[in-house]
């Protein structure tokens, strides 16, 4: 079967898959920003506990196998009686293994602030708080959004694991489709394409977009 004969039949499968591939990928990214972003912060803070508490989280999401994560947070937890949707938990255990290595960024792009910035800050007698949101975070930003386009390919490929518990998304649909036709060139290669398009000319040219805004907005203030 050539290329345009399997995409005329299976193409609105690939189409389905993939709409729940893109799905899966933003509600991920929601997760793994703000759990970057809390555990970032948190482990710069002086609070004993919340600094251990996101320690401990990076420690165990960081250096434990994304897939042994999703197959806890699916199949394991029920047993404590929390049950997730199968939806739910592909998503949710990519966010929170992203996040974990975001984290670090997050840490990073903070310390790389040039001190005279924290200064000049303090200088103003602005709280904590507002010297963090007003001043730090926006230099930050500008530091980490480069490595933050690499992690979101990163969590993009990552959503293919949640075919394992059976979420129709691209990679179940092109599992699904090889396993009736064999036609395994055609099936994955698709997907392989399909992926590279996201990737490529989605999410590289969304980062780029948000680096250069970073900078224009830095540049006004």
């Amino acid at each position: 079967m050539s290329i345009w004969d399997f995409l005329l039949q299976f193409g609105g499968r690939l189409t389905s898959g993939t709409l729940y591939t893109v799905a899966q990928f933003l509600l991920a990214s929601v997760v793994a920003i703000v759990f970057a972003l809390l555990s970032g912060l948190g482990k710069l803070s002086r609070n004993r506990a919340i600094r251990w508490a996101s320690i401990i989280y990076i420690e165990i999401f960081r250096g434990t196998s994304l897939l042994v994560q999703l197959y806890w947070i699916y199949f394991v937890l029920p047993l404590f009686g929390l049950t997730l949707p199968k939806f739910v938990a592909g998503f949710l255990s990519v966010g929170l293994n992203i996040g974990s290595y975001g984290a670090e960024l997050v840490r990073g792009a903070i310390q790389s602030v040039p001190r005279g910035q924290w200064e000049a800050a303090y200088a103003l007698s602005m709280s904590p708080a507002k010297r963090m949101i007003r001043v730090i975070l926006p230099q930050a930003f500008v530091i980490m959004l480069p490595p933050w386009g690499n992690l979101l390919i990163e969590l993009l490929k990552g959503t293919a694991l949640v075919a394992l518990i059976s979420v129709t998304d691209l990679m179940f649909e092109a599992k699904q489709i090889n396993g009736s036709t064999f036609l395994s060139v055609q099936a994955f290669g698709s997907a392989l394409v399909i992926y590279y398009i996201l990737a490529r000319f989605l999410i590289t040219p969304f980062m780029r977009w948000c680096e250069r805004a970073m900078a224009r907005k830095l540049s006004r203030t």
